[in-house]
């Protein structure tokens, strides 16, 4: 379905024209739910090996930025240079896949990832003594946008120019108007389930005009989101699924 077409179905089942509905605030609504059906498929497939973003796409979703001698940590929201607030939205990652390092050759090298709490708990060490001396980070830690290289870079062992390299899924590439555009762009999830797009802004709709059909939306709307989520879970067709068996003795 294109923009269009979850136009014209959102109005169809809320009995609205773009009067009663204009086309901002359905873009609005319709943008929403795409942000957040991307999200929950993410957080749904987290730690799967095949883990699912926006399928429209195109590139690896990663940000390769400069680092600073001696600097130790680095803001996620600097990394987004673009203006436009509807590309920062779907350019910010959301979930943290894996950071390199490039050495002084220009090798990357994966970080293991770490915490304060590790820090603390399990080498005992104070954070500000843990990978004290400069050198080729080892591991990183993730704190609010920020992340925490260990030890900081040294211009010695590092390649400081697109030395830090960050893997991510974002948020869903989300829609710029209701108009279609010349790609016939779609959602970036399965097409069956493309309506939920219009189900979603229907259940706002009738939610903000205290219509008795809002329980109804809401409802299909789950029982459509659930159906997405069980066919996603699914999906890996290369993944062999074996049944064990354990003997066990009871007496």
């Amino acid at each position: 379905m294109t923009i269009v077409d979850i136009g014209t179905l959102t109005r169809f089942l809320t009995n609205t024209d773009s009067n009663s509905l204009t086309n901002a605030n359905l873009l609005i609504l319709i943008n929403k739910h795409y942000e957040q059906i991307t999200g929950r498929i993410i957080s749904e497939t987290a730690g799967a090996r095949s883990q699912w973003g926006d399928m429209n796409y195109t590139g690896f979703q990663t940000f390769t930025v400069n680092m600073t001698n001696g600097v130790q940590s680095y803001d996620l929201n600097d990394w987004v240079t673009t203006t436009s607030a509807q590309t920062i939205a779907s350019s910010r990652p959301l979930t943290i896949m894996g950071v390199e390092v490039a050495d002084n050759s220009g090798t990357f090298h994966p970080l293991k990832r770490t915490s304060l709490r590790e820090i603390h708990n399990i080498e005992g060490q104070a954070q500000t003594e843990y990978y004290k001396t400069n050198g080729l980070p080892q591991e990183y830690e993730m704190r609010d946008n920020l992340i925490v290289l260990y030890p900081a870079p040294a211009t010695a062992n590092v390649t400081l120019t697109a030395g830090l390299k960050l893997f991510y899924l974002r948020s869903g590439e989300v829609f710029s108007s209701m108009t279609e555009d010349s790609s016939g762009k779609e959602p970036g999830f399965p097409a069956p389930w493309h309506d939920l797009l219009s189900y979603g802004p229907a259940y706002d709709y009738a939610v903000a005009k205290g219509l008795a059909s809002a329980n109804h939306f809401k409802l299909e709307y789950d029982r459509r989101m659930q159906e997405m989520l069980d066919f996603i879970s699914r999906r890996d067709q290369a993944e062999n699924h074996k049944f064990t068996f354990n003997r066990r003795n009871f007496r």
